[in-house]
């Protein structure tokens, strides 16, 4: 089957974790620019979300509807 040293299978992680990190790296500021896009359209506000931990009561008002349960 496959036989490495361990030079080479150590090589082989250092490339596998560089190309992990990049594509987390890629993932993590595509998520970052959707963001800002999503609240600079107006399609989303995450700013209100940030009222969530100050008023968490029981009988506070919601952030936002549920969609078609609102409706009924």
């Amino acid at each position: 089957m496959f036989s490495f040293s361990y030079e080479e299978l150590r090589e082989i992680q250092g490339y596998a974790f560089f190309f992990f990190v990049t594509f987390l790296t890629v993932i993590l500021y595509g998520y970052i620019v959707h963001l800002f896009k999503s609240e600079k359209d107006g399609s989303r506000n995450y700013e209100q979300y940030s009222k969530i931990p100050l008023d968490d009561e029981f009988t506070s008002t919601p952030v936002e509807g549920r969609g078609d349960f609102d409706k009924k």
